[in-house]
């Protein structure tokens, strides 16, 4: 045997820190070759410490039995698991073994008790037999010893019963032993509960009724965890009775199980019985009924889906769920039920104290109660017309959940794993000395903080010792925990399915049909077709669309075309059917699928544009910075759309890459328009920055084809212009793009042979971008080139130059203030804009005889372009005070004075009007009715393609198309008061035209 003092380095390597416990290892003799097991097995007990100074003491109460332990625990690894584990856990059980020390043989057994053996062993402690009067009942026994000492010895029994399930919960910390799962624990918990009330239950009949059978029916019902079978080491045991007939003697009864319970096992709580602490303890069946139709609150009903037969007449208790179920699952359908719940979470979070929320395990954010309030939540408004739900425990009902669609299978997998968490933790703190806790320690507490990780059985990890891990894994797990509570808590279709009728959710024809009329449908039976094929899916994908639809269904019908709304849903669900994440976006993301339908029921142009870019609809949600749908900044996306098409030598390729962006983009920006994500600006800015990119695409992608067909470089640079709202950068979702192409030959090259190329080019790049597509178009009108469509494509700068200088019209001067570099080689872009700059913005100015030819051609406009049958009034581009006046009239206050005020050379018609402004061309007031007449007219004429699907001008008469259009432009009111403010607004626009157009 080794010496004393060899002991002392390795006690510290064991985890002991006490001074006693080098002596104390000597005293047991474990400091030999022979004790290593022992030894390592002691070192991995949650405290070590305790341990070894518990077997210190079981030495001495032992004497000579401390022989048999020692020498079983040497050969018996799974007992010195359990042992070991429990009393370097629990200081409350170290003093029970010590206090009975042949108690440890207990632990040798292999399995626990099952809930019969339980019951028959706590009824074996007061030798009860059954009762065998009128009211009998399986679980109904009158006991032999009643008096004082029977406490003592149920609560030995029932601590001995404890102590064997907390040795096997905690022998895997110690050793490779199975880890008992956190249900099993609660299970056992809850059987042994059963047991000890149906002893105590037993005790309180003979007590009470010593001489005769006892009186009534009496059934026990389980409440809260005990009643969901997941019930804590140490908890509170809610009850509820019930009895026929509940007189004086059924209450005394009832009232003497309670205090022996109290007494021996655990603290039992009847308040949650009907009118709380206040209510009669023992009330009949029907007396329970007429309560909860007529008097009971919100949180009675949350608390009744828990309940469950416990002891006592289980006949009884079976009737009593019967009877009060029904009533649990349609307790959704009362008013403001969802908001009540929610707020009753928040009010038992508010009254945890400030300096213990970052402590609570149960009440806390992220604690135990987040997930348990979500769960009930959501099984009492699904509940209603799916009885999978109707389960009592936590997990379970995660689990359905999940099965039925209501609840991701990701996000219920995680919420489970963070619950049984907390619930280990929680058991943990408790068995430590069997008080009810479920308050970590202080931070600053790092040796309490420590067991506890051991006790868990959390293990370093390389970075972290374990309470770094600890530590880490609270707050992962309290945070995952939130984030989930929230997203399904606060989830918006619960309060839109917990108003709807069960037969409605069940999509019974008769009642949806009703339900689909009151909605605004107006063509029920059209839409029900549709939600039969949509519920109608693979399984799990038909559960979920059912789960949804209510919800979509109301969110459709505050859109414009509710009918037209549903089709297209439908449409798009079909073409995403293989996209898993698509019904589970829509199911987790309220602010996805509101928007989506606010989307799908007000335009005919977006539902093709998604079913093509489908992730587009991903954006729909809230971002950490808002509204993902606001996305990148042109100039970025005109970027990514380069780049993507730069990646592919063949053009079409290049082109469908870039259409594809395109798409993609087009989806997202008039997404964010009909949103009210984006102003008029914005969405001009942004589709005039797509178009440039994809005009860039294609021509670098047909330079680049040629050039390596001709095996050289290309003969001439090659520039695109921007022209009209292009060039100003206030395209529209209709527009076409007007262009100028220009090119120059490189040195050396012949003129005539770069001009061919050039023209091959043009017609490339015009041909594969206007070729058939369901996109929406991408035409490309060369028609305000020298000489209109009888020029050439294409001309050298220098032709430009030449022809500006001796040939150029009027008009062709006007259209020239749009004139931007577009796309090709920027220099010569910019070299062709120093050009046109001395013929747009002459020196001293348009002459007299030009400010004529242009009100003439105006006028001629007015008069010969408008189509046939149109409205002047409300025609968005030709009409009165329409685009075509507000631009006019801008272009020619540029060419009177661009040449003396720089500001005004822009190609943009709102940025011009601030110049105006600025240079007091024009008073303010004309300014701003200028300004609101162009963004009225511009928001009106996008609100007409996204709701028609095509480019319109002309503004509808009343009726739905003009609400749709009002409602897009973002006037909720109905499409009159809309259209009013677009008269008043053109009109007072028009007056400053005549005045200053024709001045």
């Amino acid at each position: 045997m080794r010496p004393a003092r060899s002991v002392v380095p390795r006690a510290g390597r064991l985890g002991l820190v006490e001074p006693s416990a080098p002596d104390d290892l000597q005293a047991l003799g474990w400091v030999d070759s022979d004790s290593i097991e022992l030894l390592w097995s002691l070192s991995r007990a949650p405290n070590a410490d305790l341990a070894l100074a518990t077997l210190m003491r079981m030495r001495s109460a032992l004497g000579q039995g401390w022989d048999e332990l020692e020498s079983v625990l040497r050969t018996d690894k799974s007992l010195r698991g359990r042992l070991f584990g429990l009393i370097g856990a629990s200081s409350a059980f170290a003093d029970h073994v010590v206090a009975d020390p042949p108690c440890w043989k207990l632990l040798r057994g292999t399995t626990l008790p099952t809930r019969e053996h339980l019951i028959e062993d706590m009824l074996g402690v007061v030798e009860a037999t059954p009762e065998t009067g009128p009211n009998a009942a399986p679980l109904l026994f009158r006991a032999k010893h009643t008096g004082p000492a029977v406490v003592a010895q149920l609560k030995k029994r029932y601590r001995d019963h404890l102590m064997l399930l907390a040795a096997v919960d905690l022998a895997a910390v110690v050793e490779n032993e199975p880890v008992l799962p956190y249900q099993t624990v609660g299970r056992h918990l809850a059987d042994l509960a059963d047991a000890a009330l149906t002893a105590a239950l037993a005790v309180g009949v003979a007590r009470v009724c010593p001489d005769e059978p006892c009186p009534s029916r009496i059934a026990v019902i389980a409440m809260g965890k005990c009643g969901a079978r997941e019930l804590n080491y140490v908890s509170d045991v809610d009850v509820v009775f019930v009895a026929e007939p509940a007189d004086t003697r059924a209450s005394r009864i009832a009232g003497e199980m309670m205090r022996i319970g109290s007494a021996a096992f655990f603290e039992v709580d009847a308040a949650l019985r009907p009118e709380g602490k206040s209510g009669e303890l023992v009330r009949t069946l029907d007396s329970h009924v007429a309560y909860y139709k007529r008097w009971a609150k919100t949180w009675e009903f949350q608390a009744l889906l828990k309940a469950r037969p416990m002891t006592g007449d289980l006949a009884l208790g079976e009737d009593y769920q019967r009877a009060l179920l029904p009533m649990v699952w349609t307790a959704s359908e009362r008013d403001d039920f969802v908001p009540e719940v929610q707020a009753m979470r928040r009010r038992v979070e508010q009254n945890v104290p400030a300096e213990l929320r970052e402590r609570e395990l149960k009440l806390g954010q992220g604690g135990l109660r987040d997930v348990e309030f979500a769960v009930q939540l959501l099984q009492l408004v699904h509940g209603r017309a799916d009885e999978a739900l109707h389960v009592t425990g936590t997990v379970e009902a995660l689990t359905a959940l999940a099965e039925g669609g209501y609840v991701g299978r990701d996000d219920a997998a995680n919420l489970t794993a963070s619950y049984e968490f907390l619930r280990l933790l929680e058991h943990r703190l408790q068995l430590m000395k069997l008080k009810r806790t479920h308050t970590l320690p202080p931070q600053s507490d790092e040796e309490a903080m420590r067991w506890l990780a051991r006790a868990a059985h959390v293990r370093p990890d390389g970075r972290n010792d374990a309470l770094g891990v600890l530590n880490a894994d609270i707050k992962r797990n309290s945070l995952r925990i939130r984030r989930l509570h929230s997203k399904l808590f606060y989830r918006p279709l619960l309060e839109s399915v917990a108003r709807l009728d069960k037969d409605a959710i069940r999509l019974s024809p008769d009642a949806a049909v009703r339900q689909l009329k009151a909605l605004g449908y107006l063509a029920p039976e059209n839409a029900l077709g549709h939600l039969k094929a949509l519920a109608a899916g693979p399984e799990r994908k038909g559960r979920i669309q059912a789960l949804l639809l209510p919800t979509l269904l109301e969110y459709l019908s505050d859109t414009p075309d509710p009918d037209a709304g549903l089709l297209a849903y439908r449409r798009v669900s079909d073409a995403l059917n293989d996209q898993v994440w698509f019904l589970r976006e829509l199911r987790d993301e309220g602010a996805i699928a509101q928007r989506l339908m606010q989307v799908l029921g007000s335009s005919a142009y977006l539902p093709d544009l998604l079913v093509k870019a489908p992730d587009v609809i991903r954006l729909y949600a809230d971002g950490p910075h808002g509204p993902l749908l606001l996305g990148p900044d042109p100039a970025d996306v005109a970027r990514g759309i380069l780049s993507s098409s730069a990646r592919y030598d063949d053009p079409k390729r290049a082109i469908a890459a870039a259409r594809s962006l395109r798409r993609h983009e087009l989806a997202r920006i008039a997404s964010a328009d009909i949103l009210g994500m984006y102003d008029v600006p914005q969405v001009c800015r942004a589709l005039s920055s797509v178009w440039a990119a994809v005009l860039g695409a294609a021509l670098s992608a047909v330079i680049k084809a040629s050039e390596a067909e001709r095996g050289g470089p290309a003969p001439a640079t090659f520039a695109v212009i921007g022209m009209g709202r292009l060039g100003g950068w206030e395209l529209g979702y209709g527009s076409d793009a007007d262009v100028l192409f220009v090119c120059d030959p490189v040195e050396g090259a012949d003129e005539t042979d770069a001009v061919k190329w050039a023209n091959s080019v043009a017609e490339k790049v015009t041909k594969l971008l206007g070729a058939p597509s369901t996109d929406p178009p991408l035409q490309v009108d060369a028609g305000l080139r020298p000489e209109g469509r009888n020029g050439p494509l294409v001309r050298t700068l220098a032709a430009y130059e030449a022809y500006y200088a001796q040939w150029v019209h009027t008009w062709e001067v006007q259209a020239l203030l749009r004139a931007h570099q577009m796309a090709g080689d920027e220099d010569l872009g910019v070299r062709f804009l120093h050009v046109v700059d001395k013929v747009r913005y002459p020196k001293g100015g348009v002459s007299p005889e030009a400010v004529r030819e242009i009100r003439r051609i105006k006028a001629r406009i007015d008069s010969e372009r408008l189509p046939r049958g149109a409205d002047p009034a409300t025609h968005t581009k030709l009409g009165r005070g329409g685009l075509a006046d507000i631009e006019w009239t801008v272009q020619l206050i540029q060419l009177r004075h661009a040449h003396e005020i720089e500001s005004l050379h822009n190609t943009s018609t709102l940025q011009t009007l601030d110049a105006i402004g600025s240079a007091e061309l024009l008073s303010a007031s004309d300014v701003s009715l200028l300004r609101d007449a162009w963004l009225t007219a511009t928001k009106a004429r996008n609100a007409l393609v996204l709701v028609r699907g095509k480019p319109v001008d002309q503004l509808p008469g009343p009726g739905r198309v003009l609400t749709a259009v009002a409602h897009v432009a973002g006037w909720k009111a109905d499409g009159g008061a809309f259209l009013d403010n677009y008269l008043r607004i053109t009109r007072r626009a028009k007056a400053v035209v005549e005045r200053v157009f024709g001045e």
